[in-house]
Order: C-alpha cells, then sequence, then structure tokens
C-alpha cells in the first residue's frame, strides 16, 4: 500500500509553501488509493501550540485535504530513545561538547584551507576522561550520527538520480543538550514505523535526504521513495517571506480565494502542464504527474489566484452564496435571478451580494451635463416597474426613434444613470430586478 505523510510543526500557521507539500503527498495517496497521515512534528514543546494544532487541521479541512489518521511526535518519545539507544549500541552515535562559537571557528579555518566546512569529529577522540570533564563542565552534549563515508545515492522522483559524497556533510546532530529529538532522528523513526513509501518535500531536504538514508538503512529498515519539489519565489524571483505580503492559507481564506483555485494553480504550478481550473478534487488527482515537475525554482504569484477564483465564483449556483445572499436581505425568491444577474461581475463570495443595493434604487446616478436632458426624456419614456425581459430592448429601440441617438452613445449613458457603473450585468437582466423606476 502507498503511504505518504505531512508532517507540519505546529510552530505557526501553514502558508503556500507548506501547502505545497501536503499537496503532491495527498494526491500520491490518493491516486493509488492508499493512506494518507498527519503527522504533527511537535517535540519542541516550547514551540509548539495547540492553537496551531487545530489551525493546521481548519486549513486542510476548508482544501479538503483529508487525512487517514493523526499521529503526534510528542506521543513516540519512547520510541525515538529506543532507536537512538540502538545507533548507540551500533558505535553509530556519540556525544559532543563543542559550543557554537568554537563550530564556527572550526568552520571558518576549513574553509580558509579549502576544505568543506564539516564537523571534524573531534568528539571521537575524547577519553572517558575528557569526556567526563566536559560533562562536568558543560553539562550534556549533543548527540551526533556517525556517517560512513560513501556515496549515498537515490533515484530522485523529481531531481532525478542523486549521488552526494557523505564525507561532505557533517554528522547530523539528532538530539541536542536539552534533550529535545531533533526532525531527521524523529522523522526516520516515524517513516519506517509507520510505513510510509513516499516522501515528497522541498529541495532544502536533501541533505538531509541523504543523512536519513543511511539512518534508515542502519535501523535495518528499506528507505520510502523520495522527491524534492522546487521551493517557491516571489514573481520576480525573490525569496518568499513575510515581508511580501500575507501567504498563510488562513489568510488567503479570508480574502475570499476558493479551495479549488488555490488547489488547481498549485498542483500544476513549477510543472510542464498548463495550470488548468479543476472543479473536483477527482479531476486534480487524474492530472497529476510528479514526474512533469522541475528542479529550477519556481514563481509564485498571489495575484494568479484572483481570476482563477472569479471563475470558480461565477459557476456557483444561487445556494452556494446564499448566507451572503441573506444578509444583504436579497429575498429567497428573487435570489436566482439576482445571481444569474450578476454573478459574472463578482469576483468573491463575498461580494455576492454588492450590486443588490442597486437593484434597491439606492444608486447615484452618473449623467454627464451634455446627456442629461437626453436621459431625462428617456425615463419619461419608461414605464412604472415590475419590468420584463425585454423591457430593455424594447425601451432603447424607442428612445433610438425618439432621439436619433445610437450605439454607445445610446446606451451607456443610460446604463450610467440607472447603475451608476460603467461596466457589470447585462442591462436585459438588469430591469427586470430593479424595484423602484429609475431616476435622477
Amino acid at each position: 500500500m502507498t503511504i505518504t505523510r505531512f508532517a507540519p510543526s505546529p510552530t505557526g500557521y501553514i502558508h503556500i509553501g507548506n501547502l505545497r507539500t501536503a499537496l503532491f503527498n495527498w494526491l500520491i495517496a490518493r491516486a493509488a488509493g492508499g493512506t494518507f497521515i498527519l503527522r504533527i512534528d511537535d517535540t519542541d514543546p516550547e514551540r509548539s501550540k495547540e492553537e496551531y494544532v487545530d489551525a493546521i487541521k481548519e486549513d486542510l479541512e476548508w482544501l479538503g485535504l483529508t487525512w487517514d489518521r493523526v499521529e503526534r511526535q510528542s506521543q513516540r518519545l519512547d520510541r525515538y530513545a529506543e532507536a537512538a539507544d540502538t545507533l548507540r549500541e551500533m558505535d553509530r552515535f556519540y556525544e559532543a561538547w563543542e559550543t557554537p562559537t568554537e563550530l564556527d571557528l572550526k568552520r571558518k579555518k576549513q574553509l580558509n584551507m579549502g576544505k568543506p566546512p564539516v564537523y571534524d569529529r573531534a568528539a571521537l577522540a575524547l577519553s572517558d576522561e575528557d569526556k567526563a570533564k566536559l560533562r562536568e563542565e558543560r553539562g550534556n552534549g549533543v548527540w551526533r550520527f556517525k556517517l560512513d563515508h560513501d556515496r549515498i545515492e537515490w533515484a530522485d522522483g523529481i531531481l532525478g538520480d542523486i549521488s552526494i559524497d557523505a564525507a561532505s556533510v557533517s554528522d547530523p546532530v539528532l538530539i541536542r543538550q536539552d534533550g529535545q529529538v531533533l526532525y531527521t532522528l524523529a522523522s526516520v523513526v516515524d517513516d519506517t514505523e509507520m510505513g510510509v513509501t513516499h516522501v515528497v518535500r522541498g529541495s532544502d531536504h536533501v541533505t538531509n535526504t541523504a543523512t536519513q538514508i543511511q539512518m534508515i538503512e542502519a535501523l535495518g529498515h528499506t528507505a520510502p521513495s523520495f522527491a524534492h519539489h522546487s521551493l517557491l519565489t516571489g514573481p520576480q524571483g525573490e525569496a518568499l517571506s513575510k515581508r511580501l505580503g500575507t501567504l498563510a492559507l488562513r489568510d488567503m481564506r479570508a480574502a475570499g480565494i476558493e479551495p479549488m483555485a488555490l488547489l488547481s494553480l498549485m498542483a500544476r504550478l513549477g510543472s510542464s502542464d498548463p495550470v488548468e481550473l479543476r472543479s473536483s478534487h477527482d479531476e486534480l488527482i487524474a492530472g497529476f504527474d510528479i514526474t512533469k515537475f522541475g528542479s529550477a525554482p519556481t514563481k509564485f504569484d498571489a495575484e494568479d489566484l484572483k481570476p482563477l477564483t472569479a471563475r470558480v465564483v461565477q459557476t456557483l449556483e444561487a445556494d452556494a452564496v446564499a448566507d451572503h445572499l441573506n444578509a444583504a436581505g436579497v429575498p429567497t425568491e428573487a435570489q436566482p435571478a439576482y445571481w444569474s444577474a450578476v454573478r459574472g461581475n463578482v469576483a468573491t463570495r463575498a461580494e455576492a451580494a454588492d450590486w443588490w443595493p442597486m437593484f434597491q434604487g439606492e444608486v447615484t446616478p452618473i449623467v454627464a451635463e451634455e446627456d442629461r436632458d437626453f436621459v431625462t426624456s428617456a425615463f419619461d419614456m419608461l414605464g412604472e416597474p415590475p419590468y420584463a425581459a425585454d423591457t430593455w430592448s424594447s425601451w432603447t429601440s424607442a428612445v433610438k426613434d425618439a432621439t436619433r441617438r445610437k450605439g454607445k452613445s445610446l446606451f451607456m449613458p443610460l446604463r450610467l444613470a440607472i447603475t451608476g457603473q460603467p461596466r457589470g450585468p447585462e442591462m436585459a437582466d438588469v430591469m427586470p430586478l430593479l424595484t423602484k423606476k429609475p431616476s435622477l
């Protein structure tokens, strides 16, 4: 069975970059009829907040990215401790006491000598007496995984064949001085024990993947299939950051972005396939092919979500926006006709009722001075409501005959006087909904 996972840390709200990882893993699992795990990586007790756990679930539910089960790393600390003991028994785990300043000096020295800035494994040369003294002076050290200095190779689902010389990578720290288990160890234990078969994540994890493959093999397991998607940049190629605006999913939801607009964009962005608006999750699944994604940084522009959202909204039926229409006082019996008339001019659900005041006569007419007599005469020729579907055509035809105006000079002054807007719903649809005769 195909098993994937999305593993956010509950230290903040998930953003557009997190969504890409979640969506790819969800699509792979659903396409194969497999299992999608929501794994909460909450091993950091100080930064992890329950409110963020709830927010992560809320965002995924809004998008329809349902999970099959939830796992929490904070409930699996005993499993990580057992794996750490196993690595110690294999002499693949060792304690080190260098301070950040000492490590920084070592790196600078290595760079000056033209060597890769990797940890020099000085801790391996410490005697038991040295270790006891350092422990007394500095407390517990960090625990590092001892890499075999061989090449680490795998066939990446996006990047192709990868080969990394383990000698060019520092032995990763898996447990901090305060005893906190870090992502690298916890993720290995979880992926192997939960039977994860496919891991899709950002290309900034490639080095982590190399070290994790060795750890997985050291613990007697087979590594899952890995794929590393490109990182998102801003529309000008700049790194995404909070300075570029609100890219948290909850902020996009608050701005009226539609789930299918967001999912349709992210399921194709960075691939060789064009972005196409999908109407269902099944369509997203059927059209997804991870092999079509590239390694180059992918530009993301939040503005691209607006026209996609408008297209989604404009396909909705009136009952999908009924809450907004009811709140604005649109009578239930008038809602289908009203929505049919205006939906082509609405960009978000929140705008659904914005045109209703116009039909109630709450309009500031726009009339150029040279058109005032023309509009006054035209209004004199218009009867009282209710109006019919053919009222606009019959009325403007009569006005044309009486005034000899035609084309834009005929229609635009009347539209501006009735709606106060140069663009909007078709006037043939507007007239039957007017509750008052237009007036200057």
